[in-house]
């Protein structure tokens, strides 16, 4: 015999639906185990040697103070960093250097060619050592780096930000050159390095006004980047899809695949 059910029991509410999970992906690192990649890490060395030594090539054969002041000497300076670490990572098969860097250091290197052979191509060509290092600075050097881009660096996902980050630098360089020209003495030799940067000529007015289209270039240079790093195929695992996309399935080396069903 039962119990009578008692007619006071309160309303219970009403179960909602239960949300959809979004599915995950478990990162490649997880199950694979990364490899040191020798041809990769034997080529940003070399390119991180050749732009030292014409860095310091420019040091020596003009003044230190002067060639350091130039966009071209400072972003080279800066691949040589860059990619000696880069070449160290890859060598150790430790986690890559991030985005912002990396694809910064491309689109500094794309700026110094672009501006160079756009605008600043001079006259009389230059001769000796400085024909060396011109070469270095403006064609060899930023042709190597936007190789490694896009033959040896992996896609990383693509945030518009980044475009605005990488004009800090630009920035700043147009702060120093014209801080740089003012302070200078009026028997300095040429106190404005570029010309369309020349206040002495053009006014600041003028100068600011050239610094801001350059400026809207660079941005614009850095979306097209940013939309290229995230179209472009993976060099390095062209199987495994876009680093970005959420249909990736890294390779599972744990255990191996199964050949029937569940028991």
């Amino acid at each position: 015999m039962t119990a009578p059910i008692p007619r006071d029991i309160p309303e219970l509410p009403a179960i909602s639906s239960i949300p959809t999970l979004v599915p995950s992906v478990v990162p490649a690192a997880a199950v694979v185990a990364p490899a040191p990649r020798r041809p990769t890490a034997a080529f940003r060395a070399l390119v991180a040697l050749a732009a030292a030594a014409a860095v310091v090539i420019e040091m020596v054969v003009g003044s230190p103070v002067r060639a350091m002041a130039h966009f071209s000497v400072q972003s080279t300076a800066l691949v040589a960093l860059v990619f000696a670490t880069s070449s160290r990572r890859a060598w150790s098969a430790r986690r890559p250097l991030p985005f912002l860097v990396t694809s910064g250091v491309v689109l500094y290197a794309m700026t110094t060619a672009l501006a160079y052979h756009l605008i600043l191509v001079p006259a009389p060509p230059p001769t000796g050592w400085q024909a060396l290092t011109n070469l270095a600075f403006h064609t060899a050097i930023p042709l190597a780096v936007v190789a490694d881009w896009l033959l040896l660096t992996r896609p990383s996902p693509p945030r518009l930000s980044q475009s605005v980050a990488w004009l800090l630098y630009p920035m700043a360089y147009l702060a120093f050159t014209l801080g740089r020209a003012a302070v200078l003495t009026p028997d300095w030799p040429d106190p404005y390095l570029y010309p369309f940067l020349d206040a002495a000529r053009h006014g600041y007015k003028g100068a600011l006004a050239n610094a801001l289209l350059l400026g809207l270039a660079i941005y614009a240079l850095g979306l097209l980047l940013i939309a290229a790093d995230h179209l472009r195929p993976d060099p390095v695992h062209p199987r495994r899809g876009h680093s970005s996309r959420h249909d990736r399935r890294p390779e599972n080396r744990i255990s191996p695949p199964a050949t029937s069903g569940l028991k």
